[in-house]
């Protein structure tokens, strides 16, 4: 039984990224995220109830890629899950080839924005230990 819509049409694409990563499959992938803690499919649908289920799918494929690649801080996680989504993006579609919808430009800029933030607070964080030394 197919997992999500489109299944036979993503499939290959996924399991190259994937495999790209040595994980084998989209079940590896979620054995990979709950062993590690987290229920992405379960997150994503307590998040948007209404969503298909290839985001479900997809955002666990990126977070596997990101727990595969060690990622640890936000910004780098932010670019591997784009790297999920992607490989869920039909060849041909408006989503694929940079265009302002593209899944890994939405995870590139999250990379940026969570990147930025954390610089910032690291900053703000400087401060408030030079002004409070219990900090």
């Amino acid at each position: 039984m197919a997992l999500f819509e489109g299944y036979e049409r993503r499939i290959d694409q996924i399991n190259a990224v994937l495999n790209s990563y040595g994980i084998s499959s989209i079940e590896e992938a979620e054995k990979i995220t709950k062993d590690a803690g987290l229920d992405v499919y379960d997150q994503v649908k307590k998040i948007q109830p209404i969503c298909f289920e290839n985001a479900c799918w997809a955002y666990t494929v990126g977070a596997a890629i990101a727990i595969k690649k060690g990622c640890t801080r936000a910004a780098d996680a932010a670019a591997a899950i784009g790297e999920g989504l992607q490989a869920f993006c039909i060849p041909g579609s408006v989503a694929v080839g940079g265009s302002e919808g593209a899944a890994v430009d939405s995870g590139g800029l999250f990379a940026s924005v969570s990147s930025q933030y954390t610089a910032i607070s690291e900053t703000s964080n400087r401060h408030c230990s030079a002004l409070n030394p219990r900090l």
